[in-house]
């Protein structure tokens, strides 16, 4: 027998004017962070921020290395840092642009399958979802709440 699974998700489309002053001020950041990306390789530069829900703003960048693996995303990067140095704070938004060096046009991405995992991982150690923001070349963004919504057959748990 075959059964058809059909998986949904929901994201939100938010045109420049319905983005919220907080919402803004950490895509800024990310903005802002990417300029510190480490990319010879690829020379795509990615810039990350997370608000935590004491207020704290952090921010990373990509960090390439020549040998491929050893690289870090600037979102995983971000949120080690968060989890080492503010382990008892949930990452409530993470925000995430990214453009090719030397481009004006911010780039159409998401998180990598890598990160997805990652961002999953802090939901289910704090049990909610992060919002995650998505800065589009039109300036438009998109809003996701959770990741499930970008990557719904997430690895949750390896005991089941």
């Amino acid at each position: 027998m075959t059964q058809k699974i059909i998986l949904q998700g929901e994201i939100e489309l938010l045109e420049p004017s319905n983005v919220s002053k907080v919402e803004l001020s950490l895509l800024k950041a990310a903005q802002k962070v990417s300029e510190n990306s480490y990319s010879p390789y690829s020379s795509f530069q990615v810039g990350a921020a997370v608000l935590l829900e004491n207020g704290e703003i952090l921010q990373s960048s990509n960090q390439e290395n020549v040998s491929y693996p050893v690289g870090v995303c600037a979102e995983r990067l971000v949120l080690g840092y968060a989890g080492a140095n503010f382990p008892d704070q949930f990452p409530q938004i993470i925000a995430i642009v990214a453009r090719r060096k030397g481009d004006q046009n911010w780039a159409k991405v998401s998180p990598c399958g890598m990160c997805l995992q990652g961002i999953n991982e802090v939901e289910q150690r704090f049990g909610k979802p992060i919002t995650i923001l998505i800065l589009r070349p039109d300036q438009s963004v998109y809003r996701v709440e959770g990741v499930k919504n970008l990557l719904p057959l997430k690895i949750d748990d390896l005991t089941s």
